[in-house]
């Protein structure tokens, strides 16, 4: 036995390469599980050799089982059925209608296109079903697919994997049996795994969120393994009652939870998104090193006519017969239809259909094998290639730097959020307090209520398609955790936020590791100023740069600056963007500086000598005044 059959040294190689193909993917964007599939077969047996799955054994099955019970969590984690209400019906019929429709014609175009028997293309006809959140999620993102046509799309691919997977054996064991009766038994075996699964997995959801809400229970984190532990434990567990019921409970548990507890929900999303792309990383590999390419090969036209057949004839009828007399939109249906990618539940289950009918004797596993991996190829390609296309066509991805996110619903935010709406910018507000909620509605706003460092909040305020981000609360550290959290996830570049005395607990080298700068690029107090604004004592006052002498940072008369005012936002041409300490003024720049009535004569005077001149503003900072003023009795 060489050092490369070394079982453990296999699951390390399959880790690391996975790893290395997913920051490849995410650096080329191109689709990572392409990137796996290939780099599984180079290095496997067929190519380098370096990979070696069979050495393993019966070891393989145990870890994708493991590793499907942490993917398929993730997936009901992050599965939002808030969003999904207007269109459940469509959902429900999706993963009932439409995989009877998938699964009759799949079977079809196997028998007819391949030539296989029917018990060979039934068994086909079942594993592709699935669609799968390790795919669709994270197309959607990269696409920036508007949020219900998203959501059906996610929703569709977390629900059917169980359904499909528990069908797909269901349909393994009719092949097997040994006679009629016993092939019909197989079929309780379908209600009976979805049901003791979900059932399992709501009273394992609910106990987990009573885990998170006892503080006596939680410790340091440790809440997460407990976690993680009671997951495999639950898969494992519904498995040893019902074969294969365990995909359903693992499903149903992760939704519970999500939606039992969303403190517990956001602490483990974290979590779990790092371990779940290690798993999906490493079975990709490990599966796709286990097929051999000259099956591939040999599938030929007959291979190519029957993916074909998948993607042009079977999916949009499947799509169809679930949304028609719904309220999803038409453009919304014309794009579901193209996008069926299929993911690692169809992979890892097709897998061990081939050692099992190898096992019985029957022919055409590793050949079924092949064609599920060229489905998968071919179906994540095409939707990662096109997808951004037909989506564009179809005017269903949202815009791009649209607008920007603050943090805080106050005088001082309301006051920078009007002067970015006058440019034509999108302003979305973020607070929990509800007076100044309610007075930001009624000066025209849109703003969310809820936890800021929610994701469900991030996702309701759309972080992924905004310009940027400023955070005024008053409190330096939710500001920097605030922007760290849209860095996240919405990918945003802008990050400002305000704070206040600079030996508080943020520190430079904080601001520096998350990317984010400082609003005036000096410390003000936001309680003063909102203070100074819910008096009538400060207003927004812009001037222009005649002669520029200095960078913004240089504009604060020493320690006094809190007290005199704030540079808030800088035009240069037609570009309107928060003032930061790496801003250099130049001469036809404009700048709003908020002010401090009783300083206004020392503030012009600074301007002066830095080559600045007032413009008239009475008007605009009139209109906010009355607004204000309107709004104080809300």
């Amino acid at each position: 036995m060489g050092a490369l059959d070394n079982p453990a040294l296999t699951v390390a190689l399959a880790l690391l390469v996975g790893a290395g193909a997913q920051v490849l993917g995410r650096q080329t964007r191109l689709p990572g599980i392409v990137i796996l599939l290939v780099s599984g077969v180079l290095l496997g047996p067929a190519g380098a050799d370096v990979v070696r799955p069979a050495s393993l054994g019966d070891g393989l099955e145990l870890l994708v089982g493991f590793a499907v019970a942490v993917i398929l969590f993730d997936g009901g984690l992050n599965l939002d059925i808030a969003r999904l209400r207007e269109s459940n019906r469509a959902l429900r019929r999706l993963v009932t209608i439409g995989a009877l429709v998938t699964a009759a014609l799949a079977t079809v175009a196997a028998r007819v296109c391949m030539g296989w028997t029917w018990e060979l293309a039934a068994l086909f006809g079942a594993l592709v079903i699935v669609t799968g959140p390790t795919v669709i999620s994270p197309l959607v993102r990269r696409l920036r697919i508007e949020p219900d046509t998203a959501a059906l799309l996610e929703g569709e691919g977390v629900l059917i994997d169980p359904i499909g997977a528990l069908t797909a054996f269901v349909a393994l064991e009719i092949v097997l049996a040994p006679d009629l009766r016993h092939g019909l038994l197989s079929f309780s075996r379908l209600g009976l795994g979805l049901s003791l699964g979900g059932l399992l997995g709501l009273a394992c959801g609910a106990g987990l969120a009573w885990i998170g809400r006892a503080r006596w229970l939680r410790t340091d984190g440790l809440e997460r393994a407990v976690t993680l532990a009671t997951v495999l434990f639950l898969f494992q567990g519904a498995n040893a009652l019902v074969p294969e019921s365990g995909i359903a409970a693992v499903t149903v548990a992760g939704i519970a939870v999500r939606h039992l507890h969303e403190r517990e929900h956001d602490a483990l999303r974290e979590f779990k998104e790092q371990l779940t792309i290690l798993m999906i990383g490493m079975l990709f590999v490990l599966l796709a090193a286990s097929v051999n390419p000259r099956d591939v090969q040999q599938l030929g036209a007959r291979g190519l006519l029957t993916v074909a057949a998948l993607i042009v004839i079977v999916r949009p009828l499947c799509v169809l017969a679930s949304t028609w007399g719904t309220r999803v939109d038409a453009r919304a249906r014309v794009f579901m239809a193209w996008i069926g990618p299929r993911g690692i539940v169809a992979a890892a289950v097709a897998s061990l259909f081939a050692v099992r009918l190898g096992e019985s004797g029957i022919a055409g596993g590793e050949e079924l094998r092949a064609l599920v991996f060229l489905v998968i190829t071919a179906t994540v390609v095409t939707a990662g290639l096109t997808g951004g296309l037909v989506a564009r066509a179809l005017k269903l991805d949202r815009a791009r730097d649209d607008g920007w996110l603050i943090l805080g619903a106050h005088e001082l935010a309301r006051c920078l959020a009007h002067e970015l709406a006058r440019d034509g910018q999108r302003v979305v507000l973020l607070d929990r307090n509800e007076r100044d909620s309610r007075r930001a509605a009624a000066e025209g706003f849109t703003v969310i209520r809820g936890n800021a460092l929610a994701q469900r909040t991030l996702e309701r305020a759309a972080v992924d398609t905004r310009l940027g981000a400023v955070a005024l609360t008053r409190s330096d550290e939710l500001n920097l955790l605030f922007a760290s959290r849209c860095r996240q996830r919405g990918r945003l570049s802008r990050l400002v936020i305000a704070r206040g005395e600079r030996d508080a607990g943020v520190t430079n080298d904080m601001l520096e590791d998350t990317g984010c700068s400082v609003l005036g690029g000096q410390s003000f107090s936001v309680p003063w100023w909102v203070e100074q604004l819910r008096r009538g004592d400060a207003s927004v006052r812009w001037w222009t740069t005649i002669d520029a002498r200095g960078v913004t940072g240089a504009l604060a008369p020493g320690d006094a600056a809190h007290q005199h005012f704030v540079p808030l936002l800088l035009r240069r041409g037609s570009t309107l963007t928060p003032v930061t300490g790496a801003a250099t003024l130049r001469a036809g720049d404009e700048l709003a500086l908020l002010v401090n009535h009783e300083c206004l004569g020392v503030v012009r005077a600074r301007m002066r000598e830095l080559g600045l001149d007032e413009r008239a503003t009475v008007q605009a900072n009139a209109s906010y005044s009355t607004v204000t003023s309107a709004c104080a009795d809300v």
